[in-house]
């Protein structure tokens, strides 16, 4: 389903012995100044040089296309946006969002989500990719990712850095080598300047319409996770992991024992992270319980603590992680909330120390607003940034920063 809004970035602060200390007296800043113009799909990278990324969809005159701008931690603003014209038919979809990855070799590549609905697929999708070896300045035409005319539904992908250089893609297909309900989890990673080769499935049966997540750990363990459905009944998270730079990965395996019996996708996917202590997981489940939830595993993947608790509202959806400084974790999400009779969607977010305990709880977007699909990312050692799609009048991009 798309989803086109408005996208408002935040600073935040975080005291550490407090919990959450945020300063309200600076003003959102816009990232566009143009009329009839409308952004949503925000995603955070970095560039070669550590510099942080915006990344967004743009909509003027029903033709959308991907910008991504540069933040300027001097003046603290984002620079003037670039746009790839390549991307023009980007696809505006909260779960499938477009995304940038910047390879040490300064190569740049972009990767973003189009319609291919069909007879045989009414919702199906194709992702393509567009590569600039000159700092942004041109880009090659769009690239299909997947060659093979088979392959009519691709979506839901995530992509990261390897150890080598090279960039790692995973992604929902529709082939499959089984009568099982469910998608095939691909993946694949670029040689040189040659884009994403030598594709390969790497697990089976995953839940159609919820996003991946790719997270490659400091020691360069390949983490791939995933809804996936089990015994055709059950619809839960796994995680598989690479050990040998993407040769082989391992059998999935439950980050959670949930148990959720659905027939059908619930749009929401897993998200990790790491720090000092291993890996963090959140996620969405209605098994024993319904809301966000959270663990981790110390010894990364082969065992996970018991779930606990984000956030148990029903509402609540679209969780997303990281840690900050190695050592604390946060968490972000959306949820639908009522006040005075009136009801909207808020974006929480959640501190935890190293070891996953709560330390803090919070709602962080503007009172009665429509806030979906947050991401976070930290971008030095005392500061986190989180953006989310926001429905408003103005139609816009903003950012604002708040001081620790």
């Amino acid at each position: 389903m798309k989803n086109k809004y408005l996208s408002l970035l935040i600073l935040l602060t975080i005291n550490i012995s407090i919990g959450f200390a945020q300063k309200t007296n600076s003003l959102p800043i816009s990232i566009l100044n143009e009329s009839n113009t409308k952004t949503s799909c925000p995603f955070f990278t970095k560039n070669s040089k550590g510099i942080t990324v915006m990344s967004f969809a743009k909509e003027i005159n029903k033709e959308t296309v991907l910008c991504y701008s540069l933040f300027d931690s001097n003046k603290k603003k984002f620079g003037k946006p670039t746009t790839i014209e390549s991307s023009r038919g980007v696809e505006l979809h909260g779960e499938n969002a477009p995304k940038i990855i910047f390879k040490p070799n300064n190569e740049i590549i972009a990767v973003w989500g189009v319609n291919n609905a069909s007879e045989k697929k009414k919702y199906g999708g194709l992702v393509k990719y567009s590569q600039s070896f000159d700092n942004g300045k041109t880009w090659t035409k769009a690239i299909n990712l997947v060659k093979d005319q088979s392959s009519i539904d691709q979506r839901y992908f995530d992509i990261d850095l390897l150890p080598n250089g090279e960039a790692a893609i995973i992604w929902l297909d529709n082939r499959t080598n089984t009568d099982k309900e469910g998608s095939t989890l691909y993946y694949a990673a670029t040689v040189g300047k040659s884009g994403f080769q030598n594709e390969k499935p790497i697990a089976e049966t995953t839940c159609q319409c919820c996003r991946t997540d790719l997270f490659i750990s400091k020691k360069g363990k390949i983490n791939a996770a995933f809804r996936d459905i089990i015994n055709e009944e059950i619809r839960d998270m796994v995680l598989t992991y690479s050990n040998d730079n993407g040769k082989t990965f391992s059998q999935p395996k439950r980050i959670s024992p949930d148990n959720w019996k659905i027939n059908g996708c619930p749009h929401t996917g897993p998200t990790m992270t790491e720090n000092e202590n291993g890996l963090h997981f959140a996620w969405y489940t209605s098994g024993g319980g319904s809301g966000v939830f959270y663990c981790n595993s110390s010894d990364y993947g082969k065992n996970f603590s018991k779930r606990n608790i984000v956030s148990d509202k029903p509402s609540a959806r679209h969780p997303q992680i990281t840690s900050l400084n190695n050592k604390d974790v946060f968490v972000v999400w959306d949820e639908t909330v009522t006040e005075n009779d009136n009801m909207s969607v808020k974006i929480g977010l959640q501190h935890r120390d190293k070891n996953g305990k709560i330390i803090k709880t919070k709602f962080i977007s503007p009172k009665g607003k429509t806030a979906t699909f947050p991401i976070i990312k930290s971008i030095n050692k005392n500061q986190l940034l989180v953006a989310w799609s926001q429905e408003s009048t103005d139609e816009n991009v903003y950012y604002k920063i708040v001081s620790f």
